[in-house]
């Protein structure tokens, strides 16, 4: 029997339970009421590394950033009031993106709870509908037990955010205190044999068997087992924004993202498919057009550990719901090899016309987004995290960006959170510690700007490429559609000198005018030891193509230009 330690106060429980659990950074900004918190972390740093950002939303979207590129959960401190409230747009997007985080704030005394206190608020219920689980602590001895179900909470099943949230009086309280192992995830109910031979069956009647990789996916590994299956079974595969990076890109199977700006191949194969396998996917909006049109001669077979996402979105003939890496596995191996070569055939047609599509598209600018992402693709290793923010550029890269490795690429997809791209880019590196390169835009860049000073800071090795084309381009592209070009508000006048900006932090600035300054500036910036912000003037009217029109049909996809204006 383990020895108990007497007398703990809960700030040494706190980071003693975190350290227990394989923690070794953490992320967040300090305030009264987590100040014995700070104090137990400024002790055991050696063993806690602490990373202080410029704003606690920044935090909360580094310890996402974090989470995904390692696979651990990622852990966010702020103090109560502000500093808890600042934490809700990170982790409603780590909530929607199934990305584990644990999220631990401070509060005022219990004594003082409910009576407008100094920076008092209700964070637990703020965050209810935003977190997989939350609480609020009011009893010393429930502390360490509550810190290691957060744990087991946020990476089981659909992983997410958990929100703890801790008054000071229970911080500074003692009790005894028994140290523990790492907590495993809950375990998931077995899909019976029965369905897996369902689900084979279908998949064996298929003559056109199109595999759908999700962010579910993306995140649990499975790889290799998706590209021997699709060998297997003569399948192509499709995924969505956040599987981007389940496939490698040279995979000759691999059709890319589909969906709203997804590749032509990609969305025209899913809408001609006679069954398609979603694996770890929501068949969201974005992906899926209109639904009552969605892949309409398909049998569609979902694998989720979710149950509430199976017929959420579209009807599904089948829905097995559990660990998806084991569910997958069997109904891989119940599978006999089978071939299509008439839909191979047709696979590579879809992709001979999105090759013509694609350089019909290509604008004569020298600074166009696609040649872009080309010298981006030139430049960078397999290892090199690609981190965007909301926007065109989001799009151009997931469309254009070569990945070959799995948690690769790192985006907000399912609340497109603008500003998300430098917390999550300091977070991702710091985490995984290969060099990280943020594609964002002026629109995104300007809403969390600050973290700049987070970078310079810690000296991470970051490459932001800024896309610079004086709008909100996205919202501008549905206004040159669909409101008869009135640009309201997305026309940006600011007179931001971005380069002395990224200088006055502290970082390289460069302003790249052609396609060679890009190269060179590119380049270097790839070898510099610190952050580099680099500067790139696009045309305010380059659309993303192709685009296929909210709540959409195949037939309504844009592919030109000339059909764009």
């Amino acid at each position: 029997m383990r020895k108990k330690n007497p007398q703990w106060t809960g700030a040494q429980i706190v980071v003693q339970t975190l350290i227990e659990q394989g923690v070794t950074d953490v992320f967040g900004y300090p305030g009264g009421t987590v100040l014995d918190l700070y104090d137990e972390l400024y002790l055991h740093r050696d063993k806690l590394r602490h990373i202080l950002t410029a704003h606690e939303q920044g935090a909360a979207h580094a310890a996402d950033g974090y989470a995904r590129a390692t696979g651990k959960v990622g852990v966010v401190i702020a103090t109560s009031g502000p500093g808890a409230t600042n934490l809700v747009t990170g982790i409603a997007t780590a909530m929607i993106d199934s990305v584990p985080m644990v999220a631990l704030t401070g509060n005022v005394a219990t004594s003082q709870i409910g009576r407008d206190s100094f920076q008092e608020i209700n964070i637990y219920g703020i965050t209810m509908p935003i977190t997989k689980h939350n609480y609020f602590v009011t009893d010393v001895h429930e502390l360490a037990d509550t810190i290691r179900e957060a744990f087991q909470i946020a990476k089981s099943g659909r992983p997410g955010p958990v929100l703890i949230d801790i008054p000071k009086d229970v911080q500074l309280a003692k009790c005894a205190f028994t140290p523990q192992g790492v907590v495993a995830p809950q375990p998931q109910k077995e899909v019976s044999q029965t369905e897996i031979d369902r689900a084979a069956a279908l998949i064996q009647k298929a003559e056109r068997p199109y595999i759908y990789v999700g962010g579910g996916a993306a995140a649990c590994g499975l790889t290799e087992e998706i590209l021997a299956f699709a060998e297997r079974i003569d399948a192509c595969i499709g995924c969505t924004l956040m599987g981007l990076s389940a496939v490698p890109h040279h995979c000759p199977r691999f059709l890319g993202m589909q969906g709203m700006h997804g590749r032509y191949a990609s969305t025209m194969a899913n809408r001609r498919a006679d069954l398609v396998l979603g694996l770890g996917v929501r068949f969201s909006d974005r992906a899926t057009g209109n639904t009552a049109t969605y892949a309409p001669e398909a049998t569609i077979i979902q694998l989720d550990a979710d149950l509430s996402e199976i017929n959420k979105n579209v009807p599904v003939a089948l829905g097995l719901v559990g660990d998806l890496v084991e569910n997958f596995k069997r109904i891989a191996a119940a599978c006999a090899p089978a071939a299509h070569p008439d839909w191979m055939d047709e696979i590579a047609a879809l992709r001979e016309t999105e090759r013509k599509l694609t350089q019909a598209a290509q604008t004569v600018c020298d600074l166009s987004p696609q040649r872009l992402m080309d010298v981006i693709n030139d430049e960078k290793t397999d290892d090199t995290l690609i981190v965007t923010d909301v926007g065109q550029h989001q799009m151009w890269a997931a469309q254009c960006i070569d990945l070959e490795k799995a948690r690769r690429f790192i985006s907000s997809g399912g609340l497109g959170t603008m500003g998300y791209g430098m917390g999550a880019a300091i977070g991702a590196q710091i985490g995984d510690g290969s060099r990280a390169v943020l594609i964002t835009g002026d629109g995104s860049f300007g809403m969390n700007l600050n973290e700049l000073t987070t970078a310079v800071t810690y000296q991470i090795p970051l490459v932001i490429v800024l896309f610079n084309n004086g709008a909100l381009g996205m919202v501008r592209q549905l206004q040159e559609l669909y409101y008869g070009r009135r640009y309201a508000e997305t026309e940006l006048a600011r007179k931001t000198d971005f380069v002395k900006l990224a200088q006055a932090f502290g970082a390289k600035g460069e302003r790249a005018a052609t396609l060679e300054a890009f190269r060179a500036a590119f380049h270097a910036a790839m070898r510099h030891r610190g952050p580099t912000l680099i500067e790139v003037p696009i045309e305010k009217e380059e659309p993303v193509l192709p685009m296929l029109p909210p709540d959409g049909a195949d037939g309504d996809i844009i592919t030109t230009k000339e059909a764009f204006q």
